[in-house]
């Protein structure tokens, strides 16, 4: 079984198809026909780390396996390396060996696109993305060929960042309004967009505490209990949604941090249906901590499109 790169990987799972199938997933999650153990993490040394995160469903079996190597830049390697296997689970035959940051970084996107689909109210026509790494750039590519949108906010730590990442993006998308912006020099009410999407490791909140209330905020770079990207005020005045609730009571440092009532958090799939045409209207604070079940979405989708099912 050849592994395919990373570029393969990415033209078997346009975002249509795939935020079909993880609205799908989400769905499958909560009724319990999915089975998705929490990733396990296991120590590679002192600075390293082994990731693997399965998802068995009646049809398909993807694994994921990442390892986590900070000093990788020395050796000329990325830091996320990794893979995603597919399996037929009725026989356990192996069917394909995805590549695990690319699967990683568009499920992740699939899932925002999901959420702005679902919670937005109204269709978004522009966005602020705080952070200018390789998630900021995947999501900025979504949503261009998500929703056909044409302007956007780039926010990062240095100007110089945000102009670099707005030129790239200009290069790619023909048409494309990029406006480049210090992270630190938002207005508390940030810039007057349909949705602002954090992507960042940050320690302390990076969006605006004062959005308006037709602005869907979406935190989606901080992953562990110690960071946070949502802050206290916004999400004290918002309904908050997650993609999956009992991973975010204890990865989701924003709502950690802000000491959420955990009672009134509510996951993603309970707000599908057949039609979200009738947009709701309340403010939201949407958080996404990842799933397995967001892997093995992509799995199907990579499938169908091969003509292997």
């Amino acid at each position: 079984m050849t592994p395919l790169s990373s570029e393969e990987t990415a033209a078997l799972l346009p975002y249509p198809e795939l935020v079909a199938a993880i609205a799908h997933a989400a769905q499958e999650l909560a009724s319990g026909a999915v089975n998705a153990p929490e990733r396990l993490a296991v120590p590679m040394g002192a600075a390293n780390t082994l990731l693997c995160m399965p998802a068995v469903a009646p049809d398909l079996t993807a694994i994921k396996i990442v390892t986590v190597h900070t000093n990788n830049a020395a050796h000329s390697l990325p830091a996320i390396q990794g893979e995603v296997i597919v399996l037929d689970t009725a026989t356990g035959r192996r069917l394909m060996l995805l590549d695990g940051p690319t699967v990683t970084a568009r499920r992740t996107a699939a899932v925002t696109l999901l959420a702005i689909k679902t919670l937005s109210p109204r269709e978004p026509r522009s966005a602020l993305i705080i952070g200018t790494g390789a998630q900021a750039a995947t999501h900025a590519d979504a949503l261009i060929n998500y929703f056909g949108m044409r302007s956007l906010w780039i926010a990062g730590e240095e100007l110089p960042l945000a102009q670099t990442f707005c030129d790239k993006l200009r290069s790619a998308h023909a048409g494309i309004d990029a406006v480049p912006v210090k992270a630190s020099t938002l207005a508390p009410t940030g810039a007057d967009t349909d949705v602002v999407i954090a992507l960042t490791t940050a320690k302390a909140p990076v969006i605006p505490p004062q959005l308006p209330d037709a602005t869907l905020a979406i935190g989606v770079g901080a992953f562990r209990p110690d960071m946070a990207e949502l802050p206290a005020a916004l999400l004290g005045k918002r309904r908050i949604v997650v993609d999956y609730l009992k991973g975010a009571r204890h990865e989701a440092g924003d709502l950690l941090q802000a000491g959420v009532d955990w009672t009134t958090v509510t996951e993603l799939s309970a707000h599908l249906g057949p039609d979200v045409s009738s947009r709701d209207h309340t403010p939201t604070a949407f958080k996404s901590v990842g799933h397995a079940s967001w892997d093995l979405a992509a799995a199907r989708v990579a499938l169908q499109r091969c003509g292997r099912r």
